[in-house]
């Protein structure tokens, strides 16, 4: 069966033949699910009615309205998440899994819109405050105002989050003032085509307002503009490709990367081994191991530890590891499914056999794995795999093995530990995990500038903990460097960043009525 794509407010189903079509297969069993294609899809069109209806009738709303129209849709995909639900399994989710992706996804939805109604103004702009006085009289003042770009965002999302990604983006794109093209990847299509499938069929959205590709949409990079917003998730090596492209250079596309990173925790010298705290901190290594199978960007690869407790690490954490049961994530009592296709599975294979090269498997064999209810060949089912590395090597700084792997690396000092976290060369997240103040206060001034967020765990907030590996609306997600450089998320401070800021010097009588205006030209011609 074709993906169908939803273009021009319409499902249309591309024209490939069967040798330009590419099989999607079910992560556990390895049946085929779908074939994906965007061969005769008209994307010139497409982006043409984003611009030309979508666009308008978001910009001819206020952030309140446009808040609401975040409700209703968390309300639609709310009341058939189920379905979403039994479709990830088939991505090899557990059902925790597809919860922390479909719930995640509402609540990102609602909580924009809480926010847009009590940070931000019932009007279709906003106006930065306090005015600058630039006379000696008050009659001539300076603001920012922020008004909705006339283009829109085509989002590039990345397999292991095929219903939080669109809607997160989506969330801060609407209440922008801007219209989506959402182009999933390839291995979890399916699911992100029922999504909008449940959208389209609650009728929320403004037409034009979201549009999907399913397939390449390499030739759509020729038709970006200059108001136009490229976002992209995925591997930084992509995420190279697409921020050099001709068009995207000439044309000052504005482009976001959220990118794959070595990301870390660390274990400061003053927590015991068996404490509570040390336990703590075992735990969080082994989550981010093994939710989604490890296929998240936010997720421990390297687990950086004191040379004195190094051992005691090892063994606290291969305990912990040998309780986690891997098979049909359908089946009770499993805890890890698969990873989300058998090429994943080899490249997953492939990093952690490079890290190890410079070490030792300490848990777990890339090649070996007992899948419960599974047939561990047809399925995509890795091991949990535990990895202790020469901490000086490269390649356990630079490889990420995008699955259920993570490796302990040994420091020497604070300032071995410093450096070491510094050689992933940016990441979207550390987590640093003690209770001594001036250990951590010194650390994080070094580590902050290679991360787009710090996770800071002692005792007094570790049972309160939303975890090292989840991303929040509130707080920026992205980071520097080797992560991409962007920033998604981060409240109302992610809406105003796809908006055009410009100085306005004017009375403040124009001021007070750009203030008061509940709606704006837009509008009227929508």
């Amino acid at each position: 069966m074709l993906l169908e794509s939803y273009l021009q407010d319409t499902w249309a189903t591309p024209t490939a033949a069967d040798a330009t079509a590419v099989d999607v297969c079910d992560a556990v069993t390895g049946e085929t699910v779908c074939r994906v294609s965007s061969q005769g899809l008209d994307l010139a069109a497409a982006f043409d009615h984003a611009r030309t209806h979508g666009g308008p009738a978001l910009r001819g709303l206020t952030f309140h309205q446009r808040a609401d129209l975040l409700d209703a849709l968390a309300a639609a995909v709310r009341a058939r998440r189920e379905e979403l639900y039994a479709l990830s399994a088939r991505a090899g989710a557990t059902p925790n899994d597809a919860r922390y992706d479909v719930d995640g996804g509402i609540r990102v939805l609602r909580d924009y819109a809480a926010r847009a109604r009590t940070e931000l103004p019932d009007t279709p702009h906003l106006i930065e405050e306090p005015a600058e006085r630039l006379a000696r009289g008050e009659d001539f003042l300076g603001v920012h105002l922020l008004t909705p770009s006339p283009g829109l965002m085509l989002q590039v999302n990345a397999f292991n989050f095929p219903v939080w990604a669109p809607l997160e983006k989506l969330a801060q794109a609407v209440l922008a003032g801007m219209p989506s093209v959402v182009k999933p990847a390839t291995p979890t299509a399916y699911l992100t085509e029922r999504l909008i499938r449940i959208v389209t069929d609650a009728g929320v959205l403004p037409p034009g307002a979201l549009q999907l590709v399913v397939g390449s949409v390499r030739p759509a990079l020729d038709l970006l503009g200059e108001q136009d917003v490229l976002s992209f998730t995925g591997s930084a090596a992509t995420a190279a490709t697409l921020r050099t492209h001709p068009n995207v250079v000439a044309r000052s596309v504005r482009f976001n990367a959220e990118a794959d990173s070595v990301n870390a925790i660390v274990l400061a010298p003053d927590v015991t081994p068996g404490s509570p705290l040390f336990e703590a901190f075992v735990r969080e290594v082994v989550t981010e191991m093994t939710v989604k199978a490890g296929q998240k960007c936010t997720a421990i690869r390297r687990v950086l530890v004191p040379r004195e407790h190094e051992a005691a690490a090892l063994d606290a954490l291969a305990a912990e590891l040998a309780d986690v049961t891997i098979g049909n994530p359908a089946t009770e009592g499993v805890r890890m499914g698969a990873v989300v296709s058998l090429a994943q599975r080899d490249d997953v294979r492939r990093a952690v056999r490079t890290i190890a090269a410079s070490g030792r498997f300490v848990y777990g064999d890339p090649d070996k794995v007992r899948a419960v209810d599974a047939d561990p060949e047809r399925g995509a089912f890795l091991d949990t795999l535990l990895i202790s590395a020469d901490p000086e090597a490269a390649a356990p700084h630079e490889v990420e093995p995008f699955g259920p792997a993570a490796t302990v690396l040994a420091y020497t000092d604070t300032a071995h530990a410093t450096d070491l976290i510094a050689r992933g060369r940016g990441s979207l997240a550390a987590s640093l995990v003690g209770d001594d103040l001036a250990w951590t206060t010194a650390f994080v001034r070094e580590a902050a500038p290679w991360h787009g967020r710090l996770h800071l765990l002692d005792s007094t907030n570790m049972t309160q903990t939303t975890g090292h590996g989840s991303p929040l609306p509130a707080l920026r997600h992205g980071g520097p460097g080797r992560a991409g450089g962007g920033s998604e998320m981060a409240g109302t401070r992610g809406v105003v960043d796809l908006m055009q800021r410009t100085a306005l010097q004017a009375s403040p009588r124009v001021l007070d009525l750009l203030r008061t205006t509940p709606t704006g030209p837009s509008a009227d011609s929508a």
